[in-house]
């Protein structure tokens, strides 16, 4: 049974005035085990709260709420009043009465970061067959554990004034840019909450969501769909004919005749089987991205022409149906401009077919093209082609809001010749 101590009236900003300063508190005891305690410095004073279970012989668990409305009138955050500390020493109590003893009151913003990287980059690794640095990681790092005030805060003092000061410190970035971040930010503090919540704060959940957000308005000068990355039909037939006859071993004019059949993204391409060529129906099997959530197939049916299914007969005939269906060499150097060849195996990156990509469109006369204009073009045909949206977008493995973001003025030419046909002469 501990020691009984002296209740101060710590609520009367007066005697508190007249309190001598010390080395510890004067405490004002709540109920059993639980006492909210002022420290007064020299210039100062600080509200700090101590708990443990009743009858419990472990030691206190202790926790610094704030300071002092001594000298500075009261904000709720930082400064606070009695009524105010101890509304915030009373939730903080609750979380350790009620405490998981896996969950963490102390985890910072940056642990949580660490933690939620951790998992995005293996599971990227598993994906990829290798050891790789998810984007979230490299984002997180550069943006948010770079950030001289934020990774340090705990979780448990998170507050929206914090998060909405972080993003105004990302004025330097694109729009683009700072929503990709905001919802990587957004993930980890999410994740780490659910981890932790019974020792966190109950209303975190919606500190986090209004914190982030974003504060910023879109930037009318960047460009939602890029112009001249939308291919004609005969630009796309010169970059594959070009492909073709750069590459001797075809693995590399395989992968870009895919693409530019399906406007599949190169993720999506590389893991496609033999077993995903259907030569009869005249169709690919493109496996879904990654992306997004409640996908009820695990691949999207997308028609392609005889002459694709000619192309990728040499690649399947007398394969195991569960092989990789689009595979290149892999080089080892042996000497300064010397490489040989080591073994075939599925493309792992898109920087793999960069250096190849770049000689075919500098021969073609389209230095600026980008392999992902092949989806853009893709997604552009069909929708001059008349398809309706949402058939371009289930084709394509997006959604219909991001068809119409993108690629507005596409739709906006075909609901225009529809509009006209609907017209007829009043005079």
């Amino acid at each position: 049974m501990g020691r009984s101590i002296k209740d101060t009236r710590l609520q009367d900003r007066t005697v508190r005035a007249r309190l001598s300063p010390r080395h510890h508190p004067y405490w004002r005891s709540i109920s059993q085990g639980f006492h909210l305690g002022y420290y007064r410095g020299k210039r100062v004073g600080t509200w700090v709260a101590r708990y443990r279970q009743p009858d419990s012989s472990q030691p206190y668990a202790t926790e610094t709420l704030g300071e002092a409305d001594d000298n500075v009138a009261a904000d709720g955050d930082n400064i606070l009043s009695w009524a105010q500390a101890l509304e915030k020493a009373l939730a903080w109590a609750r979380r350790q009465r009620n405490a998981d003893p896996a969950a963490d009151a102390r985890i910072t913003v940056a642990q949580a970061i660490e933690l939620y990287t951790g998992v995005r980059d293996n599971r990227d690794s598993k994906r990829a067959g290798r050891s790789i640095r998810s984007d979230a990681s490299s984002r997180l790092t550069l943006h948010v554990l770079s950030d001289e005030y934020l990774p340090h805060l705990k979780m448990a003092d998170l507050s929206e004034r914090d998060l909405r000061n972080w993003q105004r410190r990302l004025e330097d970035l694109k729009s683009t840019t700072k929503r990709r971040l905001i919802n990587d930010l957004k993930a980890a503090l999410n994740a780490a909450y659910v981890d932790n919540r019974l020792a966190l704060p109950s209303d975190l959940a919606i500190t986090i969501r209004v914190g982030l957000k974003p504060v910023f308005n879109e930037d009318p000068a960047e460009p939602i769909a890029r112009v001249n990355q939308v291919l004609t039909d005969d630009e796309v037939r010169k970059i594959v004919r070009e492909s073709a006859e750069l590459d001797e071993d075809g693995d590399f004019a395989r992968l870009v005749l895919v693409l530019a059949a399906t406007g599949a993204r190169f993720s999506q391409a590389r893991r496609l089987l033999v077993q995903d060529v259907q030569t009869e129906q005249n169709r690919l099997l493109i496996p879904r991205s990654h992306k997004g959530r409640g996908k009820a197939e695990d691949y999207i049916r997308v028609p392609v022409g005889p002459d694709v299914i000619e192309q990728l007969l040499s690649v399947t005939e007398g394969r195991h149906p569960y092989a990789p269906l689009l595979e290149h060499w892999r080089l080892r150097q042996i000497g300064p401009v010397k490489w040989e060849k080591v073994g075939r195996g599925p493309w792992n990156a898109a920087s793999e077919m960069m250096r190849k990509w770049k000689q075919v469109v500098e021969t073609v006369g389209l230095p600026d093209a980008v392999p992902y204009a092949l989806r853009h073009s893709s997604i552009v045909r069909g929708l001059k082609h008349d398809l309706p949206t949402r058939l371009v977008a289930a084709l394509h493995d997006t959604s219909v809001a991001m068809i119409e973001r993108h690629y507005s003025r596409w739709i906006t030419d075909q609901l225009d010749d529809l509009a006209s046909s609907a017209v007829v002469s009043l005079c």
